[in-house]
């Protein structure tokens, strides 16, 4: 009996120093995450429809995950992107018009973004924050336009625009060139948890710019047998033959956007786990409109659309704990708005070079009752501008809709309200005086090479320019690579401008055939040439096709390997880099994917 009471006086002391240690480390976390700021991860989808989520009503999908940042946090009913990557991505990590900031195309150098420009990352950083972006960066391949050098102290992804493998591609990690580690999206999330449990001590700035549902519709079996032989419930309203739509694409985009919102659960689960989802802002949205005509709300326009359903994005945000549960924000909103509104929140100045076109959203965010003005939304794409007001859109041909009453832009009313029909041309015409947007033919920007602060340039073949009989793989630049080099007399050349004297190592990444072996290319650059003989075959078949769920109008691709040129002596200034043949062995000299210079002085 007495020992019996012994062990139970025992059981009840042990269990009383047990809460007592529990309430003292319950006590510290506490005063530490008093003093510590907000996390923030920013995850961005590319190519998904604002109607691609089964919290926009979408019967054809399920995305709890996602859904659920919306539930327990704050969605806006009308937030606005651009009609494209690029400029998008530009807005957001300046909170200023992507004209403004020297985007103007999605490729060729057009889809580069100012380095003069001040970012969301470079503020974040500057404020003892440890920044990271994994995914597709799209604005600008070469420093000082890289991620790294925009405020991104870890960069894991690809720089270009769109990306011709989902399954173990050929990445980089900070310039250097890398072999991805099974699909694509999982790999990039996998980066993020690494980075989330690195940093879990102090504040971190997760950028994680998705690559899908951008084609090409490449997507693991288990989310596709979801969906192959699902009828769909929900189509497109497009009726023009010409909009038709290509159901195996849309079911590929709906699985592609599963596996987005599994990952997206892997984030918020690995923030649980660490106990640092109350103290982390989470984003989710997306950087234009669906990439082919499926169901979308009801609302006119796809990819590169100025009307509403090529800039509508779901934007929903949460806070534990400080933010709402379940608010919904009518006000329209913007990209331009993320870097203000983030910057408030998280109590780190905006100091930026130039002045800002966006508004901090937190009177909205926080606060129920507030005086709102109006404002206008500019919408911008291959030479076409609409505007959005937060009852009215003028769209690109001067039609007049009531988006409150109209979303889908049936009913034009420009002639019964001309004045303000006319007012709103007049700031569409004073807008584009304003930003000034840029073309390939007022564009003097070089491609730069050798920047002083990093070790590795990368030169693609989707920034050089083919002569001869030489073409692309594809009319599609970003993911391409050059074939038919069949003639001395063919070259490849960049507009480069050298940033700063030094050595580099310089690596050509090929493909060719045991039977075309022998030939020699040359590489120069002003006085400095290197030259080598093409001794070892890297026959590379042509790859993609045995992943894609639906054709692919972009290039397919190779497993292009290095070869060593030999190394650079290059001087500051501009010139034109040249890559030749002395002479042709065989058919055709070589196919062309990368060039890669690594400073070694």
């Amino acid at each position: 009996m007495n020992y019996r009471y012994f062990i139970l006086l025992f059981s009840i002391l042990f269990f009383l120093k047990g809460c007592q240690e529990e309430k003292k480390v319950t006590s510290q976390t506490k005063k530490k995450e008093v003093n510590k700021k907000p996390n923030v991860i920013l995850i961005l989808a590319d190519d998904q429809g604002w109607g691609d989520l089964g919290s926009s009503g979408n019967l054809n999908i399920k995305t709890p995950n996602i859904d659920a940042i919306a539930k327990n946090g704050v969605s806006f009913e009308n937030f606005y992107v651009q009609p494209v990557c690029s400029p998008t991505r530009a807005e957001l990590l300046t909170g200023r018009y992507f004209p403004r900031t020297g985007v103007y195309a999605t490729s060729s150098g057009g889809e580069r973004l100012d380095y003069e420009e001040t970012t969301l990352a470079e503020i974040f950083k500057k404020g003892g924050y440890r920044t990271a972006a994994f995914g597709k960066w799209h604005n600008g391949t070469q420093p000082p336009y890289h991620p790294n050098s925009q405020g991104f102290e870890d960069f894991y992804g690809f720089a270009s625009g769109h990306w011709g493998n989902y399954f173990s591609p050929m990445l980089e990690h900070n310039g250097k060139i890398v072999k991805g580690k099974g699909f694509l999206v999982d790999d990039l999330t996998e980066q993020g948890l690494n980075f989330i449990e690195k940093n879990q001590e102090e504040p971190f700035f997760l950028y994680l710019p998705l690559n899908t549902p951008h084609s090409p519709m490449q997507v693991p079996d288990a989310y596709w047998n979801r969906f192959k032989d699902k009828d769909l419930g929900r189509f497109g309203d497009a009726v023009e033959p010409q909009n038709a739509e290509n159901i195996n694409m849309n079911k590929a985009a709906l699985a592609m956007v599963e596996n987005i919102d599994y990952n997206v659960g892997r984030i918020m689960a690995k923030l649980r786990k660490l106990y640092l989802e109350d103290d982390t802002i989470v984003i989710y949205m997306t950087d234009n409109g669906p990439n082919s005509f499926r169901w979308n709300g009801g609302m006119r326009g796809i990819k590169g659309s100025t009307d509403e359903g090529g800039v509508r994005s779901p934007f929903y945000i949460q806070w534990k704990d400080s933010l709402p549960e379940g608010k919904t924000v009518s006000e329209i909103a913007s990209a331009l708005d993320i870097l203000p509104t983030l910057s408030k929140m998280a109590n780190v100045p905006p100091v930026t070079a130039k002045p800002l076109d966006g508004k901090d959203l937190t009177p909205l965010l926080f606060s129920e009752d507030i005086k709102w003005d109006d404002r206008l939304i500019y919408n911008h794409w291959n030479g076409k501008t609409s505007l959005r007001t937060q009852n009215y859109r003028l769209d690109a041909e001067n039609r007049l809709y009531n988006i409150r009453n109209d979303r889908s832009q049936t009913t034009d009313i420009a002639t019964r309200n001309p004045q303000l029909r006319d007012s709103l041309i007049q700031l569409r015409s004073d807008w584009i005086s304003d930003v000034k947007p840029l073309t390939a033919e007022t564009d003097v920007r070089p491609f730069t090479l050798g920047h002083p602060s990093y070790l590795y340039t990368l030169i693609p073949a989707r920034d050089g320019i083919p002569h001869g009989n030489i073409k692309r793989s594809s009319v599609h630049p970003n993911d391409s690579y050059f074939e038919n080099w069949t003639s001395a007399r063919d070259s490849i050349t960049w507009d480069i401008a050298v940033l700063g004297d030094g050595h580099f190592v310089v690596e050509l990444y090929y493909t060719t055939s045991e039977k075309n072996l022998g030939s020699i290319v040359e590489l120069s650059l002003g006085s400095s040439k290197i030259a080598k003989k093409i001794t070892v075959a890297n026959d590379a078949p042509l790859k993609g096709m045995e992943n894609d769920r639906v054709p692919r109008k972009e290039s397919y691709v190779k497993d292009f390997k290095p070869m060593k040129l030999g190394t650079m002596v290059l001087k500051e200034g501009k010139g034109t880099l040249t890559l030749k043949t002395l002479g042709v062995a065989g058919k055709e000299v070589a196919d062309i994917r990368l060039l890669v210079f690594r400073k070694v002085e």
